[in-house]
């Protein structure tokens, strides 16, 4: 169980105060995801606009994947200096300069708003589940919920408007991608209540801070965390990157393939909503684990050993579940496994570095052995044993207990002087 912080910031013990807290990490959920899944609709209007090439239009989503890699060990250390209220907020003012930057008719812009975007996401990334753990120490598990779920359903919203708003309203692509700043502004404004609320506090030792987190990247039950969501990282951008082609070459119409990325980020959602909330009411969550592994082993061993068309939604819809549970356990070990909220925001940049690193690598990789091989039996082959590896690391990452135990102590008692 989530040990309980010893006090709670005075502002949501007021309705109206815990009401404007909720909304805000819901908004600032809903911008996570967004501007990345409106690319891929209209990718192809915006290579035949540009004049990109088919590498250079994939960057779109590799750089942000790069800056979630390179950037969420950092954010902890932002925050602790800026305060984690205002560096949320900085963030947000980030991914609207990125957005706006991205809409401009300059492919270089272009590209600029693309790593800005990526930035400002990796900052919101790591900090939010650090936050709810601050905030709602009795209610992790729905709160990581309720920000998971609104994170996903505006990200599959996005991949299904993106078109009606280029073509169908005649905005074009930049009008597609620059509509988004609407909903950063709404965020920004929302978060203004947070700031004032809330003081900065004072700079700490940076020797201090190094300390710490190197004592976490030398914790194996840090490590088997990360590997987790490096995983289910992967397999997530995997699907969403060459489930179509799978399809297709299966013999299935690129609507009809389309429609099944639409059913799988769908199915994920509920699984998104209850896994954290299940894994928040129990120490040991190996069983949760288990159930994720086997989603994926069944789906992807459906896809590789059956040609059945009409089988093909089921297999789907598993690794979507799949991919939606296996998410929500992974940021909840964020919390489930760390005693202070310092040291989960630490483990939350940790292994959402590496994480995004494996998933920025994974769909080139699988590409690359598919044309290869000119087959898609032996990637599907090594999906499955990443399946079998997110098994294993999950299995230790779900035994009862707390990363870099030696330290965890000192932590914590850091945390309740602050």
């Amino acid at each position: 169980m989530i040990p309980a912080q010893d006090a709670v910031n005075s502002r949501v013990q007021t309705r109206t105060g815990l009401s404007l807290l909720i909304l805000g990490i819901v908004l600032i959920a809903a911008n996570l995801r967004a501007p990345l899944t409106a690319v891929g609709p209209i990718i192809g209007e915006i290579r035949g606009a540009t004049g990109i090439s088919n590498t250079w239009a994939g960057m779109m989503t590799t750089l942000p994947l790069l800056a979630f890699a390179l950037l969420s060990p950092l954010s902890p250390r932002i925050a602790r200096r800026l305060g984690m209220e205002h560096t949320l907020f900085a963030g947000l003012i980030v991914l609207l300069a990125g957005i706006l930057l991205r809409s401009v008719s300059s492919v270089t812009a272009l590209f600029a708003g693309t790593a800005l975007i990526g930035v400002a996401i990796a900052i919101s990334n790591v900090l939010v589940p650090a936050l709810i753990k601050r905030e709602f120490p009795n209610n992790v598990g729905t709160m990581t919920g309720i920000y998971s779920v609104s994170m996903n359903l505006c990200a599959a919203i996005a991949s299904g408007v993106s078109i009606p708003i280029s073509q169908g309203l005649g905005l074009g692509w930049r009008g597609a991608l620059g509509s988004w700043a609407l909903l950063a502004i709404v965020s920004l404004a929302a978060w203004l209540p947070m700031l004032r609320s809330r003081q900065r506090p004072q700079a700490v030792q940076a020797s201090a801070d190094a300390k710490k987190s190197d004592s976490l990247w030398r914790s194996p039950l840090a490590w088997q965390i990360t590997l987790f969501m490096g995983l289910q990282s992967l397999f997530f951008y995997v699907n969403i990157s060459w489930f179509p082609a799978i399809l297709q070459d299966r013999g299935m119409s690129a609507v009809s393939a389309g429609w099944m990325i639409s059913i799988m980020q769908f199915a994920s959602l509920p699984a998104t909503f209850f896994m954290p909330i299940l894994a928040g009411r129990r120490a040991d969550q190996r069983g949760l684990a288990v159930g994720v592994a086997s989603l994926f082993l069944v789906g992807y061993l459906g896809l590789l050993l059956t040609d059945t068309d009409w089988l093909v939604p089921l297999w789907v819809v598993l690794v979507g579940v799949g991919a939606g549970s296996g998410f929500g356990l992974a940021v909840m070990f964020f919390a489930l496994r760390t005693k202070s909220v310092r040291q989960s925001a630490e483990m939350s940049g940790m292994a959402q570095s590496f994480g995004y690193l494996l998933a920025a690598v994974g769909p080139t990789l699988f590409g690359f052995i598919h044309d290869a091989t000119g087959g898609w039996t032996l990637p599907l082959i090594l999906l499955l044993i990443a399946a079998v590896g997110l098994l294993l690391a999950g299995l230790k990452a779900g035994k009862y207990g707390y990363v870099a135990a030696s330290d965890s102590k000192e932590a914590a008692a850091a945390e309740g002087n602050r």
